[in-house]
């Protein structure tokens, strides 16, 4: 499984942060601001030449602490100590000393550490592995030159100039001064596939057939893995301390890869992978098994072996362990890749038992693929093609080629006819046609699927061609093993050699692209999973969805085909191959499974002088002085310093890499386990998305806040009409959602507070038709949406103009008392005394309710300004009476509700039987509110009459008043 981030890494995250964007700018800023003071009084170089080195300085200082601060606390300590204590007198200023002990002293100081490492570890005696007898003579004559290499190594690295061994011996020379920077170049691997070979060489030649060729792809699949995780885990401390150059090998079962970190920035890291050998040389082998054995089992001390304690190491595992220019930084480190798993195809299908299940399975394979075609019905109705095949449409036609077809591997085969006839086809075939037919029929068309059918005469005919050009490519010997592999491969990598007497295959392409192809190689993904289950696929529904799922899952391709490439990045679950392999004699057919998983490597960092040492000896010895020799001394194998190993990952042709990554950066932000840790990074694009989530989501409090806020008027007894409009979506989301307990719907409060100078008139009509509306389940708006009121302001100037507006309030007073119908009756039965006094309550509670509520409810909360308006009209006009705002406060209700609310009032008025006591109860509680709603309603009628009688008096007195 993938690493999980522990509590320490995150520590470990967090402590590095605080040391390189707070600490460590915090002390160079800090000395920048006093040296900056400093020059005014300290004139030493000038002032110019001051200012220019604390400017060189700082930025050097700062850019070293974002970009590598692992060894940042080393120099500063020595910085310290040494000019405070120890040299106070040659001390310029701290930025400066800081800056000199950073860029120079501690950089070549480090050089010099690792290759005083690199050459006391090669030139120790009693591990010195000679490759050849020059060794031996070199061994003893380099001892009289041991002070001399010492000053060598001590000018090459002021110079930082690499020091090579003398054709692998432990005669070392200086090479010529390389700069500290990487030398860029193409890196390029240029991989040979069907994209970049002619088809001629594809066909006959069959290019890339070697395993390096093929299997560089896994190697580009682990760098495209490290460009999204290497920088992460760099920071997370899962590769321990590191620096720009460092060298590390990442090893494993089969891939082995060096990687290279080139340069480190803040937040990126920039690296190259070489890819070594899968199957490498008997030197290789050594090194890798000296990488992977484990010193816990040494229990030796000396030349006894006393043991050792728990969790630690003996005396001689230690010993051996500070004698080497390679460490052990990580034993389990996870990354995405595939596991590899191959068979041998020889071994596969060496009986013929097992060749006759290849063929059943590449004849089905051939139907269904033939069935699931959306050209099916083209092809079955093409009478060039139908005419073409008439041969195979007679039950008497019987094909016969001995060298195609066998009673071994033919379970159709007729022996007495010597051939294979449509009779014995239909016999061990028909059934799997018309299974696959009914499967793709579809319901207002039937495919016509009996044993005379074109469908059965053209799947006869396709068997018939794909089990000839098998044996055509196997060059007419299909029973011999190696003749059947390579006609298989041919098959699979899709080179069919057609015949004559099938020349008709070429009406349609498709024929042969979509059916003949993809069945050879679904056969073989089919031929492999047999072995695990051999009896499943034989009934048709466990084959049809095998085959549908391998379709839709597995990638199943040639390895020269570019889609494999394309597969194989793209982190397909799982791809299948058939592989030709010829190397130093052999020719092997190898079927290779590649699944998805997390493979765990070894994580070996490598003294980098030890490195360039190694590698600028081999461009000395194979450029210089033309040695070609393949087994040479200095490629012989050394477990102390992995001379094999670093060797050849050298460029070529001083190495043979398998692959070469280009220079690839990775970035700390693609890391997945980073962005719990501190979010990603900060861009542009992430303010606005975080500013605008955090408006979104206050807005939806503030919602939230309204809707849970109840209704304001039965806290403060009194309150104006807060009228909205809303869309007759949302009212018809809001009539179908359940009432509260309070009168409220869920999000829509059923009054608000009005202002403090509307708190004395109310409409008596308008009170009982509220007390009746608390809960209106069919009350909803329809038609045109109130976009702007102002237009609506300007025109109407009284209260009068409204009216023929409102046409409709008569019409919701009769929704209003029909909503205390279609209220669902209670989940307990209570006596009639209690639903006459809920009633009355009810009534009571609506005396000191807003007037105008029901314009809340039916505009909604948005349009708050325009309800006051409504309602203020008159007050506009100094008419401030209890009759205008009356008049002011009505229902708007549309037809499509009044005309529901009537069909639930029928719907709950008709008669029922009741079935047990509860539901007696029920329907006597029902009656009794009807009834009520009744009375109500005639109250709410003349009320009406007699506010709209009062409304025509003040507006004949206004219209006199006026004149």
């Amino acid at each position: 499984d993938i690493a999980h981030l522990m509590w320490f890494e995150r520590l470990y995250v967090w402590l590095q942060c605080f040391e390189k964007y707070i600490l460590y700018p915090a002390i160079i800023l800090n000395a920048l601001t006093i040296d900056a003071f400093a020059i005014s009084n300290y004139r030493r170089l000038g002032t110019h030449w001051n200012i220019f080195l604390m400017i060189i300085a700082g930025m050097k200082l700062l850019r070293t602490s974002f970009c590598n601060p692992v060894h940042q606390f080393v120099t500063l300590s020595f910085t310290v100590i040494f000019f405070h204590f120890d040299y106070k007198d040659i001390s310029e200023s701290f930025l400066l000393d800081f800056f000199m002990i950073t860029g120079f002293v501690f950089t070549q100081l480090g050089d010099l550490l690792h290759k005083l490492q690199f050459i006391m570890t090669y030139v120790a005696p009693w591990q010195m592995a000679w490759g050849s007898s020059f060794h031996v003579f070199a061994q003893l004559f380099a001892i009289p030159h041991s002070a001399m290499l010492f000053f060598q190594t001590i000018a090459t690295s002021i110079f930082s100039a690499p020091l090579s061994p003398f054709l692998g011996s432990v005669i070392f020379i200086t090479s010529y001064v390389r700069p500290v920077k990487f030398w860029e170049k193409n890196y390029n691997t240029r991989r040979v596939d069907n994209s970049n070979t002619r088809l001629a060489v594809q066909i006959e030649k069959d290019p890339g057939a070697d395993d390096n060729n093929l299997n560089s792809i896994f190697y580009e699949h682990l760098t495209r893995a490290l460009q999204e995780s290497l920088c992460g885990d760099l920071v997370l401390g899962r590769w321990g301390n590191y620096s720009s150059g460092d060298c590390f090998i990442l090893a494993s079962d089969y891939l082995n890869a060096f990687v290279h970190l080139i340069e480190i920035g803040n937040g990126l890291v920039t690296f190259q992978l070489r890819g070594l050998e899968f199957r490498g040389t008997y030197c290789q082998q050594r090194e890798v098994e000296a990488i992977m054995e484990g010193d816990e089992d040494d229990r030796g001390c000396c030349c006894c072996k006393p043991g050792h304690l728990p969790h630690l190491l003996s005396c001689n595992a230690a010993f051996n362990l500070r004698w080497l220019t390679w460490e052990i930084t990580r034993t389990q480190y996870i990354l995405e890749g595939y596991s590899i798993i191959d068979n041998n195809a020889a071994t596969m299908l060496q009986v013929f038992d097992l060749r006759r299940i290849l063929i059943r399975y590449y004849i089905k394979s051939i139907i269904y693929y033939m069935v699931t075609s959306p050209k099916l019905l083209s092809w079955i109705k093409n009478e060039s093609l139908l005419k073409s095949l008439q041969p195979f449409a007679k039950w008497h036609y019987i094909e016969r080629d001995l060298a195609m077809f066998s009673i071994n591997v033919d379970d159709d085969y007729v022996p007495c006819l010597q051939g294979i006839t449509r009779a014995s086809y239909c016999n061990v075939y028909l059934e799997w046609i018309q299974y696959c037919a009914r499967k793709q029929q579809e319901p207002s068309k039937t495919l016509d699927s009996d044993e005379d059918s074109p469908l059965v005469t053209l799947s006869f005919a396709l068997c018939i061609l794909g089990r000839r050009a098998l044996g055509t490519a196997a060059h007419n010997m299909a029973l011999s093993l190696d003749s059947f592999l390579y006609g298989l491969h041919a098959l699979f990598k899709g080179d069919f050699r057609i015949t004559a007497r099938d020349e008709w295959v070429f009406a349609d392409m498709d024929l042969l692209h979509k059916v003949l192809a993809p069945a050879i190689r679904m056969s073989l993904k089919l031929h492999q999973d047999q072995f695990t289950c051999p009896d499943e696929y034989e009934d048709p529904v466990v084959l049809y969805e095998a085959i549908q799922s391998f379709e839709r899952k597995v990638v199943i391709c040639h390895e020269g085909d570019p889609a494999w490439r394309s597969a194989v990045l793209s982190n397909r679950e799982e791809l299948l191959t058939l592989r030709h392999v010829v190397d130093e004699g052999t020719d092997e057919y190898k079927v290779i499974m590649l699944h998805k998983s997390f493979l765990s490597f070894k994580v070996i960092k490598v003294n980098k002088e030890c490195v360039r040492g190694l590698w600028a000896g081999q461009q000395q010895e194979l450029i210089f002085l033309r040695n070609r020799n393949p087994e040479r001394g200095s490629i012989q194998n050394n477990k102390q310093v992995l001379r094999n190993l670093i060797n050849s990952s050298c460029d070529q042709p001083l190495g043979y890499p398998m692959y070469v990554s280009p220079l690839t950066t990775s970035h700390l932000g693609t890391h997945r386990q980073l962005k719990d840790v501190w979010g990603g990074p900060v861009s542009l694009d992430r303010i606005q998305t975080w500013f605008r989530t955090k408006w979104l989501r206050m807005r939806k409090d503030c919602h939230a806040g309204q809707h849970s806020g109840g209704n304001i008027e039965d806290v403060d007894g009194g309150g104006a009409p807060s009228t909205g409009h809303t869309t007759s979506g949302e009212s018809q989301e809001s009539s179908a959602e359940p009432p509260r307990k309070d009168g409220h719907r869920d999000g829509v409060p059923m009054a608000v507070a009005e202002p403090c100078s509307r708190k004395k008139g109310r409409s008596q009509s308008v009170q009982a038709h509220e007390a009746l509306s608390q809960r209106p389940p069919i009350l909803s708006l329809s038609g045109p949406i109130l976009d702007s009121h102002q237009p609506f302001i300007q025109k109407s100037t009284s209260v009068h103009e409204l009216a023929p507006r409102l046409s409709s309030s008569q019409l919701s007073l009769h929704n209003s008392a029909v909503s205390l119908h279609s209220q669902p009756p209670p989940a307990t039965t209570t006596g009639h005394l209690s639903v006459r006094e809920r009633a009355e309550a009810l009534i009571r509670s609506s005396l000191g309710s807003s007037t105008s509520s029901t314009l809340s409810f039916l505009f909604g909360k948005r349009s708050f300004s325009s309800a006051l308006v409504i309602s203020g009209l008159s007050a506009a006009e100094g008419g401030n009476t209890s009759d205008s705002q009356s008049s002011s406060s009505v229902n708007i209700v549309m037809g499509p509700s009044a005309r529901a609310s009537g069909q639930a009032t029928r719907h709950f008025s008709e008669p029922c039987e009741p079935t047990d006591a509860m539901e007696q109860g029920q329907l006597c509680d029902r009656s009794l509110a009807e009834a009520l709603a009744e009375n109500l309603r005639v109250m709410c009628r003349r009320a009406s009459q007699e506010d709209m009688g009062l409304d025509d008096t003040a507006s004949q007195q206004s219209a006199s008043d006026e004149q």
